[in-house]
């Protein structure tokens, strides 16, 4: 890596024109894979956060956990079973889930913020019924506890924001009886994303990007593109469902989605603060 004052230099005069177009304005991050697992890049993506909202924006954080579910639920000697890779989730494993994700999994990630010098704030759903939910409806088998996002009550995060603290929030989310529900999080981040009008909603993943059938990374794609993609079968499998969040989120006017790869240091500034970024940037299509 160039150290050179000269190239210093150049990465901050580069970042400059983002600093000043996205302050003020919310980044809403799904924040997941590698990048969530592995030491390093936990602490390089809490530094990373801290320094967005200390240049002026907005970042909020939606984490998911599969992984440390799944090794909690096998020590409990709880049995899992996938439908169309969504975990079926009874009364037990929704305790489990609750307990993973919006105990020992959102206070990780908080802590790490905070100890890069920001203040982050833990939620779930649950917290100022921040995320209603129902039944997520599954054509093969009932998935009990899943469910989807029925509406979203922003003001928690706005109150957060403006007292430039970071959200950081847990896909659990709560039902008319006040039963909670296990959510995919990157459809909590869209979902968030839609009603917060943010900016910019970024999945971080365990990929490049979106590619094309030669397998070269497309670093922008409009919305009617990718319409197209998917239709050739150039966009299939576990890449679908993430795509059609971001379209979604394109749709209710988020002025663009990435899809970015967790596994490079510094992903999220180098996504946001330089010209060429380092993933897929989806735009509309008008």
């Amino acid at each position: 890596m160039d150290k050179s004052p000269k190239h210093q230099a150049h990465v901050l005069v580069e970042a400059l024109p983002y600093m000043q177009r996205f302050h003020g304005r919310t980044i809403v991050i799904k924040y997941g894979g590698n990048a969530m697992t592995e030491a390093h890049l936990q602490e390089q993506f809490a530094y990373d956060v801290t320094l967005m909202k200390q240049v002026g924006m907005n970042p909020v954080v939606v984490h998911g956990g599969g992984p440390q579910i799944g090794a909690m639920l096998e020590r409990l000697g709880v049995e899992t079973r996938f439908v169309d890779g969504m975990r079926v989730t009874d009364a037990a494993t929704m305790e489990v889930v609750e307990m993973v994700l919006g105990g020992r999994v959102n206070k990780e990630i908080v802590q790490g913020i905070n100890r890069a010098g920001g203040r982050a704030v833990g939620l779930t759903g649950k917290d100022g019924a921040l995320l209603r939910a129902r039944p997520l409806r599954n054509a093969v088998a009932d998935l009990g506890m899943v469910g989807e996002v029925a509406a979203v009550n922003p003001e928690v995060i706005r109150w957060l924001d403006q007292g430039d603290f970071i959200p950081v929030v847990a896909p659990v989310g709560v039902g008319a009886r006040g039963e909670s529900y296990n959510i995919n999080a990157d459809l909590v981040a869209g979902a968030l994303a839609a009603t917060l009008k943010a900016e910019k909603l970024i999945l971080m993943t365990n990929v490049a990007g979106v590619l094309d059938k030669e397998g070269t990374l497309q670093t922008r794609l409009e919305a009617s593109a990718v319409a197209q993609m998917i239709a050739d079968g150039q966009i299939y499998g576990g890449m679908l469902p993430k795509i059609q969040c971001c379209l979604d989120a394109v749709a209710a006017g988020v002025q663009a989605a990435h899809i970015i790869d967790g596994r490079v240091p510094h992903a999220l500034l180098l996504e946001i603060f330089t010209d060429a970024g380092v993933g897929t940037l989806i735009a509309s299509s008008h």
